[in-house]
């Protein structure tokens, strides 16, 4: 063989395996196979149910398993890998929404779990406890109104104590009543606001941070609403704003004593705050119509970052806001 063919042949070869390489590349109709061999990768536009969705209200808090369809937490889908293992949390707002979604996955990580909520919300709690014991974790059940400071630093002990312990905080609970004018919002209504989503979060984490040691956690729930907020949710978002804000604060405040705080910031999201008073019915009916996948989130989708703001492997994320917005909010 020539010097002519011999480069001819050597080329011929790198050819084909480029080719092959490109082939194995492009995708196909079917489901792919995504790393880890954790199950086939998804659209996410047609993963979860879409608008409209039917007439349905509750009195607020409302409850997840009476809504239709029901809120996806991550019952059957979250699969843990022990990347919390032998942590323990505090949540807040942890029977419905982001909440719940937090607490399967931090069990099936491995941490045992506090989870906080109103007595209103027991049904919805009880089947989230059921599944952290599943887990083989310690799941503890903690009722209470946070507007009410002597039951912020009660539940902070009380967590404490059954679980041996707390590293791991999540502000998650919150309270949106939807107002078309300023001149609808009571100031018993703008109070109760106030003091379930920035009081309480102040509250607790005052009574927590005596006991929280380098590594330890806090993780607060925002919104889009903090970046673009809606004209009937003038109080709920002012809140949103402040939570980002306490975040940035804190993290700068108590970073040299290696302690994170960070933040997630929804964009819609189907949980019982849309259906108990949160939204109007037109706008709960078409609710996440306006992301770019044409459907609201579930709360199941926010579980990873969750996750992932407590682990231990995320060290140097601190006064970050994580969105979750589907193609809407700043963050």
């Amino acid at each position: 063989m020539n010097e002519r063919d011999h480069n001819f042949s050597r080329r011929d070869a790198l050819a084909m395996v480029g080719m092959g390489v490109a082939m194995t590349a492009i995708p196909t109709a079917q489901a792919q196979s995504s790393p880890g061999g954790a199950g086939p990768v998804q659209n996410p536009v047609n993963k979860y149910p879409k608008p409209p969705f039917r007439k349905q209200t509750q009195p607020w808090p409302g409850l997840a398993r009476d809504m239709d369809p029901k809120p996806d937490h991550g019952e059957t889908s979250y699969k843990g890998s022990g990347r919390l293992a032998g942590r323990k949390a505090l949540i807040t707002g942890g029977d419905s929404g982001m909440g719940r979604a937090a607490a399967i996955a931090y069990a099936r990580e491995g941490a045992d779990v506090a989870i906080n909520y109103l007595p209103a919300e027991e049904p919805d709690a009880r089947e989230v406890i059921q599944l952290i014991k599943q887990a083989g974790r310690n799941g503890v059940a903690i009722p209470g109104d946070l507007r009410d400071e002597a039951f912020c630093k009660r539940l902070v002990t009380e967590a404490q104590q059954r679980l041996g312990g707390l590293d791991i905080i999540v502000c998650n609970a919150g309270r949106q009543q939807a107002r078309g004018s300023i001149l609808e919002l009571s100031t018993e209504d703008f109070d109760a606001t106030m003091k379930t989503n920035i009081y309480a979060p102040f509250w607790i984490i005052k009574a927590a941070l005596p006991n929280l040691k380098p590594g330890a956690v806090i993780i607060g729930t925002t919104s889009e609403q903090a970046y673009d907020p809606s004209p009937d949710l003038y109080d709920y978002a002012q809140t949103k704003a402040a939570t980002m804000n306490y975040v940035k604060s804190l993290a700068k405040q108590l970073g040299p004593r290696g302690i994170r705080v960070n933040g997630v910031a929804p964009g819609p999201v189907w949980t019982p705050l849309q259906i108990s008073g949160g939204a109007s019915e037109t706008k709960y009916q078409n609710f996440g119509s306006t992301s770019v996948f044409g459907r609201p989130g579930q709360p199941a989708e926010l579980a990873s970052i969750y996750v992932q703001l407590a682990a231990d492997d995320a060290s140097f994320t601190t006064g970050n806001i994580y969105g979750a917005g589907g193609g809407q909010g700043q963050p």
